[in-house]
C-alpha cells in the first residue's frame, strides 16, 4: 500500500501526544486531549451505573454499555435543547461565546506565537483565511457549551492541508475508543447520517468540555449543573401562574330575589340570568339578525346565589382576589440556584442594577467568571493545535517545528490581569529595597523573589546588555546625530598605497593605547596580563624590516648619495689603530 498523506497522518495520531525533539536537544511536547490530566475511563455514566449487565462477553457487554449511553446522551440533549429557550440560559451560552472571542490589541481573535516567520504566515493563512476563525468561532464555543462536544471534519489534500472544515451534529457521531484489541490507542468517529461512515482520529476535531470523567469520552455541558433546578424552576413557574390566574381575579356574589317563583322554576331562571350576562345580543345592521356577541367580562367564575323573603332584595357583593403578588421568594430560591450553577453575575443578566467598578467586562465584574473563560479557550485553542498541525503536516513539516507554535485567545478579565501585574510589582519593590540597603545580591534576589532559572537569568542579563547598547545608539543619534551602527569602517591600508614609512601609526595597527584590550579585528597577544613597564607600546614594524629597505626607488638613490658624501669624507686609509698618522691636530 502507498505510503500517503493519510497513511502517515494516522501513524502520526496513533496517540494524542506528539513529542520532537528540538535542535538543543530540548522535548517540545503536544497533548492534544489533555489524557495527560485526565481520567481515560470509556462509556461511563452515571446514569448506566444503575443497571448493571450480565454479560458474559465483554465485547458484547461494550456494545451494549455504549448503546445505553447513545440513548442516554440523546435524552441529555433533547434537555438541553428546552433549556436553550429559556432566556436565562441562551443569554448566558451567549456570554460565554462573547467573552472568548474578545478581539486583542491587535484586533485579532487568534494569537499565533512561534519563531519561524514562514510556520507564522501558514497558520494564519489557515486560521483567518481557509477557517474564517473570526465568524465561526462564536457558534464553536456556544454549541460546545451547550452540548459538551463540538465536531469538526477536516478536508485534507495533500500537499495543501486542510481547504475546508464542516461541522458535523452531536446527534449524529459517535467517539470509539478501546474497540481494536490489536491497537488499543486506536480513536475513530462513527458518523451515521444516512450511512454509517468511520473517520479516523486526524479528520475529526472533537471540542469537548473534560469536566467529569463520568461522561467520558464525552464531554460534559456547561448546562448540565443546573439541569434538575431548571426542571423545579419551571415547574414552579408553572404552577406560580396557574394560581395567579385562577386566585388573583376579584369575584362577585350575584343575591338574586327570586320572589313568589316556585322552587322547581328558580333553577331555569337563574340559568336564563346567567345566560342574559354572559351573552350580549347586538343587531347586525347588514342582516338585520342577531348576533350573541361574546362578553369579555367573564362570569364563570362568580356566584349566583337565590334568595327571597324579608328584607333580602338584590345585592351584588365584590370577593377579593388574591392579596400575596409579590411573595416569590421560592422562585428567587431557584433562580440563584440556576444562576449558581451558570457562573454568570448576576448583574449582566439584568436581575441587578448596580455594577461595582463600573461596566467594563464581563468577567472584570467575577474574576471566577475569568477563570472558566480561561478554562473553555484552553480546550478551543487544543483542538485548533490539532488543525493546525494537521495542515503544517501535509504540507511536508516533519520536524520540531512541526509542534513549535503557541496559540492563544485573547481573556477579557481586566481584574485577572491587575492581580498579576499587582503582584509583579510588588516583587519589584522587594527587589528594589533589597539591593538598595545592600542586604541581598542579585543573584539572591533573581532566585528567591523571581524564582528565575539559570538559563532565565542568562536571559535576562543578556537583554539587559542589549538595552544598554540600544539606549547609548539612541543617545548619539540624538546629539551627534549619527548612527554607531552604520558608520562606516576606515579600510586598512595596503603596500601598494605608498604609506609613507615615518607616518603616526594608529592604534589599531599596533595594539592601541594601555586603555585598550582588545583590537580592531583580534585580541592582543598578551591578552592584557604582561604589566605595563614590559610592554612597548609605538613599536614600528617597517617595510623590509628596516627603515632603509629598498622597497621604493627613492630610498636606493638617497642610499647612494649618502655612502658616496661619506666615503669623500672619510676616505679608507691603510693604517693600524696605533698608528701615529691617526691623531689629530689640534
Amino acid at each position: 500500500m502507498a505510503d500517503n498523506i493519510f497513511s502517515r497522518l494516522g501513524r502520526l495520531f496513533q496517540s494524542n501526544v506528539i513529542i520532537r525533539k528540538a535542535d538543543d536537544n530540548r522535548l517540545i511536547v503536544k497533548d492534544l486531549d489533555f489524557t495527560q490530566t485526565s481520567l481515560t475511563s470509556n462509556f461511563i455514566d452515571r446514569y448506566q451505573r444503575l443497571m448493571q449487565n450480565t454479560y458474559s462477553n465483554p465485547y458484547a457487554a461494550a456494545q451494549n454499555q455504549r448503546a445505553s449511553y447513545e440513548i442516554r446522551k440523546h435524552d441529555l440533549f433533547k434537555d438541553y435543547e428546552l433549556m436553550d429557550q429559556d432566556p436565562i440560559i441562551a443569554s448566558a451560552l451567549d456570554i460565554y461565546s462573547d467573552e472568548s472571542t474578545v478581539d486583542n490589541i491587535e484586533g485579532e481573535i487568534l494569537k499565533i506565537k512561534t519563531e519561524n516567520t514562514k510556520i507564522h504566515k501558514i497558520l494564519h493563512n489557515l486560521f483567518y483565511d481557509v477557517i474564517n476563525i473570526e465568524f465561526n468561532l462564536w457558534s464553536w464555543i456556544r454549541n460546545m457549551t451547550k452540548y459538551g462536544d463540538f465536531y469538526l471534519q477536516l478536508d485534507i489534500v495533500d500537499k495543501y492541508g486542510v481547504v475546508n472544515v464542516k461541522p458535523i451534529s452531536p446527534y449524529d457521531i459517535t467517539r470509539l475508543e478501546d474497540h481494536d484489541p490489536v491497537n488499543p490507542q486506536l480513536i475513530q468517529f462513527e458518523i451515521d447520517v444516512d450511512k454509517k461512515d468511520v473517520k479516523e482520529n486526524y479528520e475529526i476535531a472533537h471540542f469537548r468540555l473534560l469536566a467529569d470523567t463520568n461522561f467520558l469520552p464525552y464531554g460534559r455541558s456547561l448546562l448540565e449543573g443546573g439541569r434538575k433546578v431548571f426542571k423545579q424552576l419551571t415547574l414552579m413557574e408553572d404552577a406560580m401562574l396557574i394560581h395567579r390566574i385562577m386566585r388573583a381575579p376579584e369575584k362577585r356574589v350575584f343575591k338574586i330575589d327570586v320572589g313568589n317563583i316556585p322552587p322547581r322554576e328558580v333553577e331555569q331562571f337563574m340559568q336564563r340570568i346567567i345566560n342574559k350576562m354572559k351573552k350580549i345580543p347586538v343587531i347586525n345592521q347588514s342582516t338585520g339578525e342577531y348576533n350573541l356577541k361574546y362578553n369579555m367580562e367573564s362570569v364563570t367564575e362568580d356566584y349566583f346565589l337565590p334568595v327571597r323573603g324579608g328584607d333580602s332584595g338584590t345585592e351584588i357583593d365584590t370577593l377579593p382576589g388574591l392579596s400575596n403578588n409579590d411573595q416569590i421568594d421560592d422562585i428567587e430560591y431557584l433562580r440563584n440556584k440556576l444562576m449558581a450553577s451558570l457562573r454568570i453575575p448576576k448583574a449582566f443578566l439584568g436581575y441587578e442594577e448596580g455594577l461595582s467598578g463600573g461596566k467594563a467586562t464581563l468577567a472584570a465584574e467575577d474574576v471566577r467568571f475569568a477563570r472558566t473563560i480561561e478554562r473553555l479557550q484552553k480546550i478551543v485553542v487544543s483542538e485548533l493545535t490539532k488543525i493546525g498541525i494537521v495542515h503544517l503536516y501535509s504540507q511536508g513539516f516533519d520536524d520540531a517545528d512541526l509542534i513549535n507554535f503557541d496559540l492563544e485567545l485573547q481573556n477579557p478579565s481586566m481584574i485577572h490581569e491587575q492581580e498579576k501585574l499587582e503582584l509583579l510589582n510588588q516583587q519589584i519593590e522587594a527587589a528594589e529595597k533589597a539591593m538598595d540597603v545592600k542586604l541581598f545580591s542579585r543573584q539572591w534576589v533573581y532566585d528567591n523573589i523571581f524564582d528565575f532559572s539559570d538559563d532565565k537569568k542568562t536571559e535576562i542579563y543578556e537583554g539587559i546588555v542589549e538595552d544598554t547598547k540600544q539606549k547609548f545608539r539612541l543617545e548619539q543619534i540624538e546629539t551627534e546625530g549619527k548612527d554607531p551602527a552604520k558608520e562606516p569602517q576606515e579600510p586598512e591600508p595596503t603596500e601598494d598605497e605608498g604609506e609613507d614609512d615615518f607616518s603616526v601609526g594608529r592604534s589599531e595597527d599596533w595594539g592601541g593605547s594601555e586603555k585598550t584590550h582588545f583590537g580592531k579585528n583580534k585580541t592582543r597577544e598578551d591578552d592584557g596580563k604582561v604589566q605595563k613597564r614590559h610592554r612597548s607600546f609605538g613599536k614600528r614594524e617597517f617595510k623590509g624590516g628596516s627603515p632603509l629597505a629598498q622597497s621604493k626607488a627613492s630610498t636606493v638613490v638617497a642610499r647612494e648619495g649618502i655612502l658616496k658624501q661619506l666615503k669623500k669624507d672619510f676616505p679608507n686609509k691603510n693604517s693600524s689603530l696605533l698608528s701615529e698618522d691617526n691623531i689629530l691636530e689640534d
